[in-house]
């Protein structure tokens, strides 16, 4: 395992990834050793790129696991949404092909292991309320301004 941290303007950020790629970007760890790859490297370049506001879109090699095969999807249709967009849950059970998995994508999107790379962030409720997220809520509006949103309820 190779670990990379990263100063940001919402909080340290811990870069985690094997040989295979990235497997978890998480706020609000304790910060230990550093022992970095190419691949932690590559990504605290273009998180750096993201919050410059260089960077719509992120360019790594992933590797995360997934319990079932939903979560997975999950996790897959959030890298769809694009930069500067969000949708609501039941439109994130739609792009997983099903709307009644309203409740499997909400939970699933909690459990992301990726934080802003898989934009977890872009996920709000269907009156355009912002709803929970595991980095807490402060932070995902902070990240829907930064990518130029009025978070309120723009929905694609």
């Amino acid at each position: 395992m190779y670990i990379q941290y990263m100063d940001t303007p919402i909080g340290v950020l811990c870069i985690q990834a094997n040989d295979k790629g990235i497997t978890s970007v998480q706020f609000d760890v304790e910060i230990n050793s550093e022992t970095r790859n190419n691949h932690t490297a590559m990504a605290a370049s273009q998180l750096l790129e993201y919050f410059d506001l260089r960077r719509t879109n992120f360019t790594l090699s992933l590797d995360i696991y997934a319990a079932t095969k939903c979560t997975q999807s999950v996790w897959c249709s959030l890298q769809k949404i694009p930069y500067g967009k969000s949708i609501s849950y039941k439109n994130l059970a739609y792009l997983m092909g099903d709307v009644n998995l309203i409740r499997a994508a909400a939970n699933a999107n909690a459990r992301n292991p990726i934080a802003i790379i898989v934009p977890c962030h872009r996920v709000i409720g269907s009156n355009g309320s912002m709803t929970g997220y595991a980095n807490g809520i402060w932070r995902k509006a902070w990240l829907l301004r930064h990518e130029g949103q009025n978070y309120q309820g723009k929905l694609f």
